[in-house]
């Protein structure tokens, strides 16, 4: 009797250890934020992970609980881990911080394409938009040119029809008339400007001297400042406006302002939306893993030449600042 006893508590140990091991579940999942960007560390159920590269990380879990993933910069979420597939992803929600203003991903997540066509537009037509991520911004929305012309082609009864080349030309076309129109709202805020300035006296920000070589600036090469200042931060938001105020001829400042839109728009909304296509299909590698990176390139890369400006080019002025 005392046998069977001993016999049956070892069947029931195993049984047990059996059914412990089926109910374990190992699965591989990449854990990302709304930004599409990788959610670096975070915990389940208060144990810290760490995920690759990629956002990939492989969990050990009990088939028959749900889990909750938090973080110190996310919002908890309970999943079921029945509902956990093999390369599955799971979307934290990040807390919102101010550099979250320079995320293109901000805006094209919580605004899509209107608020994309908003901030074209005051980026290069009201003075408070300077701050706004314009370069990157057009080369996110390049990589996600789909969804955005989308949400226009839906209202116009459109929705059902793919077509790569007209959802670009759609895209492209309506952030040109946003950059267009913030242009002429900017050129007319510096004619309605203008005039009252050629009476201001010098002081230590303005000198006379400045307004009329900048007039003799605009009159020379005007055409080619409207239409490099696109890509230059910074410099396109107060362009148009500083055109308005030395009343640059109106015909010629619209004349490069269409081209200047079209060329700025075009070429950031094209390089998203096919370097994205090249390089997934050349490394098997998604642009959008990268975006945080690929922002980084672009602010450095465009904000270079004001920089250098900025600096070299002051100190070039400086002689014939003295001979006066």
């Amino acid at each position: 009797m005392k046998r069977r006893l001993i016999q049956f508590g070892m069947m029931l140990l195993m049984i047990t250890g059996m059914n412990t091991l089926v109910a374990q579940k190992q699965v591989s999942v990449r854990v990302m934020n709304q930004y599409e960007a990788t959610a670096d560390v975070f915990t389940l159920d208060g144990v810290e992970y760490k995920t690759a590269k990629d956002g990939s990380v492989t969990l050990s879990l009990n088939a028959a609980d749900s889990v909750t993933f938090a973080g110190a910069e996310y919002d908890s979420k309970t999943i079921a881990v029945a509902d956990l597939t093999e390369g599955a992803t799971v979307e934290l929600k990040k807390h919102f911080t101010w550099k979250d203003i320079l995320n293109p991903m901000f805006y094209i997540k919580y605004g899509g394409l209107w608020l994309l066509l908003f901030i074209i537009f005051a980026e290069t037509g009201l003075l408070f938009g300077f701050f706004f991520p314009g370069d990157s911004l057009l080369f996110v929305a390049g990589i996600y040119s789909t969804n955005l012309s989308h949400e226009f082609m839906k209202i116009i009864g459109m929705g059902s029809v793919n077509n790569e080349w007209l959802e670009l030309i759609i895209l492209c076309a309506l952030i040109s008339f946003a950059g267009i129109l913030g242009n002429l709202v900017g050129y007319w805020t510096g004619r309605k400007v203008g005039p009252a300035m050629y009476n201001w006296k010098d002081n230590f920000l303005f000198k006379q001297r400045y307004l009329h070589e900048a007039h003799d600036f605009y009159e020379k090469y005007g055409g080619g400042a409207i239409v490099f200042a696109r890509f230059l931060p910074f410099v396109r938001t107060f362009a148009p406006i500083v055109a308005g105020i030395v009343n640059m001829d109106r015909k010629k400042f619209v004349f490069y302002n269409v081209a200047g839109s079209i060329a700025w728009v075009v070429s950031m909304i094209f390089a998203g939306h096919f370097l994205q296509i090249w390089v997934k299909n050349q490394f098997g590698i998604e642009l959008k893993d990268k975006l945080e990176l690929i922002i980084i390139i672009i602010i450095a890369v465009t904000t270079a030449p004001v920089i250098w400006k900025f600096f070299f080019g002051k100190k070039a002025k400086r002689p014939e600042t003295k001979a006066e």
